[in-house]
């Protein structure tokens, strides 16, 4: 079609789909994080809970319903869960510097480490994570 390749469409779709389940893993994690942090845990602690749920979520998400890439699922899930990992720190860090040092509230605050963390987690996932392996 209008000389794009298969492979380009398919990468597109692939694409779509990753972000979808990306809105829906960081609104498991932001909405997480709002409940928690608003019944007194602390914002790094309810931070934590709620990222590693998020990446739960994505990975099975992406696994099953995206990338349908299935064969070595624990292997897959620790290099996935090592990538959310580093989200978090980033996600941490972040946290730390708008609210503790620029006196952002939480909220706001955490939008902005989703959206930074997403895109860094994406390149990673994509490219490592859910590589194909022939």
């Amino acid at each position: 079609m209008f000389g794009i390749s298969h492979a380009v469409v398919n990468k597109g779709k692939e694409f779509i789909k990753y972000c979808v389940i990306g809105a829906m893993s960081a609104s498991l994690d932001f909405g997480l994080f709002v409940v928690l942090n608003n019944a007194g845990l602390h914002y790094q602690a309810a931070n934590a809970v709620s990222v590693c749920a998020g990446i739960t979520n994505s990975f099975f998400l992406n696994a099953f319903f995206n990338f349908k890439i299935t064969d070595r699922l624990l292997q897959r899930y620790a290099a996935f869960f090592a990538v959310g990992l580093l989200g978090l720190l980033i996600s941490a860090a972040l946290l730390f510097i708008f609210v503790e040092m620029l006196g952002i509230t939480m909220v706001p605050a955490k939008v902005v480490a989703i959206v930074m963390v997403a895109i860094t987690q994406y390149v990673l996932n994509s490219t490592l994570t859910f590589k194909r392996i022939t």
